[in-house]
C-alpha cells in the first residue's frame, strides 16, 4: 500500500499545490472585492458561479483526452497521442463558441436570481470580459490534459504558480485603480484572470514545441482537419465527463442563484463557505488526477490487478485526508472567517455554513476520487447518472425544499442558506457511495477480462 501511496503523492502533490494556485484565484477575488464593497462581493460570488458551471462543463469534455492518452502512453503508442491531441484542439474552438455565447449573453441565467439592478449589472461586467478568456482556458485545459497523462504535472505547476504570482498585482491594479485605470471593483479580477488565461495558454503550447517529453508525441509534425471519428470517441467519453462535472457544478451554482433570493449578505456569506470548500476540495481532486493517470496507465500496459490497487489507495488516501482537514475547519473556522470579511454580519451568516462544510468535505472526496478512478477506466455514462440523481435531485432539489420551506414542516434552523448546504451534503453522501460501488462492479469486470485473456493466450 505504501509504495502506491507514494506513487500517488509523487504526481498528486504538484498537481494539489498547481489547483492551489489556481483556486487562490478565487480567494484572493474573494478577499480584494470584499474589501471595495459587498454589492461587488456578491456580484463575485454570483457571476464566477455562473462562469465556473460553464467553464468547467466544458474542459470536463476535453478531459476525456487525459485517460485516452495516458492508457496510449501506457501502451507506448506514443504516435497516436499526438493526434487525440490536434483532435482536441479542433474540439476546443467548437466548444469555445458555445461558451462565449453564454457568458456574453447570461441573461436567462441571471433573471433565475432575481437579483437587484445593480447586482445586475456588475455581474454581467464581469462574466462579459471573462467570455474573452474562455478560448484560452480551454487551450490551456488541453495542454494540462497531455502533461498529466503522461506523469508530467510539474510541467503545468510551474506555470500556474507563476499566474499566481501576477495576479495579486494586477487584481490590485484593476480593482482598485491606478496608472491611469479607474477603479472597476469586480470585473477588475476578471480583467486580470483573462491576461493570465491568455498568458498561461501561450507558454503551454510552447512547452509543447520545446520540452522533449512532448517532441515524441508528433503534436506539431502536420496539421489536420476534424476526423469524426476521433471525435466522435472524444465526444462519447467526454459528453458525459462534461455533463458530470457540469451536474456536480451547476448544484452549487443554482444554489448560489437561489440562495441570491434571501439577499446580498447572505449571499455573500454562502459565497466565503463556497470558496472555502472548494479551497478543500483541490486535495481529493489532485489525489483523484494522479490516481486516474497510474490507473489508466496501468490499464493500458494490462494490468488490471494493479489498476485496481492503485483505484483503492487514492480513494482510502483522499478520504483519510479530508477527516483531518474537516477537524481542522471545526477548529479554526472563526478564523477562517475573519480572514475573508471585516463585515460582521456577513461573517454571521458565514459561520454556521463553514461549520456544515467540514462534513460536506468528507464526502466531497469520496465522490471525486472514486470518479476520477471510474473515468480511467473510460466509464463515465452510469457515473453521470448517479450526479443527475444524486446531485440535482436530492442536493438541489432536497435544498430548495429545505431553503425555502416549501411543505412548512422544514425546522427554523434548517431553512435559509443552511438548508441547501445539509441537502449538498447529503447529495454528496450518496453519490460517493453509489460511485464506490460502481466502481468494485467496472474493476472486477476488467479483472475477469484479463484472467480472461491470459487463458485464452495460454491455450
Amino acid at each position: 500500500m505504501f509504495a502506491d501511496v507514494r506513487k500517488i503523492a509523487a504526481l498528486a502533490w504538484p498537481v494539489l499545490i498547481g489547483q492551489l494556485a489556481i483556486i487562490a484565484f478565487g480567494v484572493i477575488d474573494t478577499a480584494m472585492v470584499g474589501r471595495y464593497s459587498a454589492v461587488d462581493l456578491a456580484a463575485l460570488g454570483l457571476g464566477s458561479s455562473i462562469y465556473v458551471s460553464v467553464y468547467i462543463g466544458l474542459t470536463g469534455i476535453l478531459t476525456a483526452l487525459q485517460p485516452i492518452t495516458a492508457q496510449l502512453y501506457g501502451a507506448r503508442r506514443y504516435g497516436e497521442i499526438g493526434e487525440e491531441v490536434r483532435q482536441s484542439w479542433w474540439l476546443a474552438a467548437a466548444l469555445t463558441v458555445i461558451g462565449f455565447l453564454i457568458l456574453f449573453f447570461p441573461g436567462p441565467l441571471l433573471a433565475l436570481s432575481r437579483v437587484p439592478d445593480a447586482l445586475h449589472e456588475r455581474t454581467l461586467a464581469y462574466l462579459r470580459i471573462l467570455a474573452f478568456g474562455l478560448p484560452a482556458g480551454l487551450a490551456f485545459r488541453v495542454y494540462g490534459s497531455v502533461a498529466n497523462a503522461l506523469g508530467k504535472p510539474r510541467l503545468v505547476m510551474f506555470l500556474q504558480i507563476a499566474a499566481l504570482l501576477l495576479k495579486i498585482p494586477l487584481n490590485s491594479w484593476f480593482i482598485f485603480g491606478g496608472f491611469g485605470v479607474p477603479a472597476l471593483g469586480g470585473p477588475g479580477c476578471a480583467l486580470a484572470s483573462t491576461l493570465l488565461n491568455w498568458g498561461l495558454a501561450a507558454l503551454g503550447m510552447l512547452l509543447l514545441v520545446r520540452v522533449d517529453d512532448f517532441k515524441a508525441l508528433g503534436i506539431f509534425t502536420r496539421f489536420c482537419w476534424p476526423v469524426w471519428k476521433r471525435q466522435a470517441a472524444l465526444l462519447r467519453l467526454g459528453i458525459p465527463m462534461g455533463l458530470s462535472y457540469l451536474i456536480e457544478v451547476t448544484s452549487y451554482t443554482f444554489m448560489a442563484l437561489f440562495i441570491a433570493r434571501l439577499g446580498t449578505t447572505t449571499l455573500a456569506g454562502h459565497q466565503i463557505a463556497g470558496n472555502i470548500g472548494a479551497v478543500l476540495y483541490m486535495t481529493p481532486l489532485s489525489i483523484g488526477i494522479a490516481s486516474s493517470t497510474l490507473v489508466a496507465q496501468a490499464l493500458g500496459a494490462h494490468r488490471p490487478q494493479a489498476a485496481r490497487t492503485l483505484s483503492r489507495h487514492g480513494i482510502a488516501m483522499a478520504v483519510a485526508i479530508a477527516c483531518c482537514y474537516g477537524a481542522l475547519v471545526l477548529v479554526l473556522r472563526p478564523y477562517i472567517v475573519d480572514g475573508y470579511t471585516t463585515n460582521a454580519q456577513v461573517a454571521a451568516k458565514a459561520l454556521p455554513l463553514v461549520l456544515i462544510v467540514a462534513g460536506y468535505h468528507l464526502f466531497d472526496a469520496l465522490q471525486i476520487s472514486t470518479a476520477f478512478v471510474l473515468r480511467a477506466y473510460k466509464v463515465a455514462v452510469v457515473p453521470t447518472v448517479i450526479y443527475a440523481l444524486a446531485l440535482w435531485g436530492v442536493g438541489l432539489g432536497g435544498g430548495y425544499a429545505l431553503g425555502f420551506d416549501t411543505t412548512g414542516l422544514t425546522p427554523p434552523w434548517l431553512t435559509g442558506a443552511r438548508g441547501f448546504w445539509v441537502a449538498n451534503t447529503a447529495s454528496l453522501a450518496i453519490a460517493g457511495v453509489g460511485l464506490l460501488v460502481y466502481w468494485q462492479v467496472v474493476s472486477q469486470r476488467h479483472l475477469r477480462a484479463g484472467a480472461g485473456a491470459r487463458a485464452d493466450s495460454a491455450v
